[in-house]
């Protein structure tokens, strides 16, 4: 809680598998769930994973959070993400990992909007 008074904002990694249960969004103020890769693989052609991935949406909403979507590697898995009310997503279709060096050289040269 200290950490939100500073504005930090607290993502629950990996949800859905392993460590990161339902339990969790009880006891801490997370900002983010991060919809963990392995159901964001299949998500395009598994009826089960689509309704889960749904479902976790559905309860990061409910729960005045936002999710981010990891792993989306097509423009289908992001199409369908985007469809489903998923705002923020990673992973290769957006760009594959670089060095600091090279993000930081990235970040100066990006042009900034207009205020």
């Amino acid at each position: 809680i200290a950490l939100k008074a500073l504005g930090v904002c607290l993502s629950l990694d990996d949800f859905g598998t392993g460590y990161a249960s339902l339990s969790y969004l009880q006891e801490y103020p997370f900002d983010f769930i991060k919809i963990d890769k392995s159901f964001i693989d299949k998500i395009v052609n598994n009826r089960t994973q689509s309704a889960i991935v749904k479902a976790i949406l559905d309860l990061a909403t409910a729960l005045d959070m936002s999710a981010v979507a990891e792993g989306i590697e097509t423009e289908q898995q992001r199409d369908l993400l985007l469809q489903m009310g998923c705002d923020y997503g990673q992973g290769y279709w957006f760009g594959r990992p670089v060095s600091a060096d090279i993000a930081t050289k990235m970040l100066s040269h990006a042009s900034l909007p207009d205020a």
